[in-house]
């Protein structure tokens, strides 16, 4: 009778050896290697990429808000900028609400210069 208690102490099965106590770690710590690699390591890069293309709007750049508005930057301070949505129409927001930057002013004036270059010549 002591040896079938003394067999139900020992976990009951016969020659089957328990796992250790690190061995056990290594599919969750691999999951975790797994989900850093493909979801948080990505979603940082985006709000680094984000907050440097916010840090770098500068009056008559284009953009478009969180909402979905376009519009062009007329002044900028450090944590809110004035955007014009229409004729004499302005806004004023937060820079965080950016979305996209479309255009920036020195792009725009890059196409400007570029297309009076090409219009003078028509012959």
């Amino acid at each position: 009778m002591t040896s079938i208690a003394y067999a139900l102490g020992q976990g009951g099965a016969a020659g089957g050896q328990q796992p250790g106590g690190y061995s056990s770690f290594i599919p969750l710590i691999l999951m975790f290697v797994i989900f850093y690699f493909l979801l948080i390591r990505p979603q940082q890069k985006k709000t680094k990429e984000h907050r440097e293309m916010i840090s770098n709007i500068k009056k008559g750049d284009r953009i478009i808000t969180s909402g979905g508005i376009l519009g062009r930057v007329t002044a900028v301070g450090e944590t809110t900028m004035t955007v014009e949505i229409a004729d004499k129409v302005r806004v004023k927001l937060a820079r965080s609400n950016v979305a996209t930057l479309v255009a920036s002013a020195s792009s725009q004036a890059q196409k400007s210069k570029s297309s009076k270059k090409g219009s003078g010549k028509s012959k």
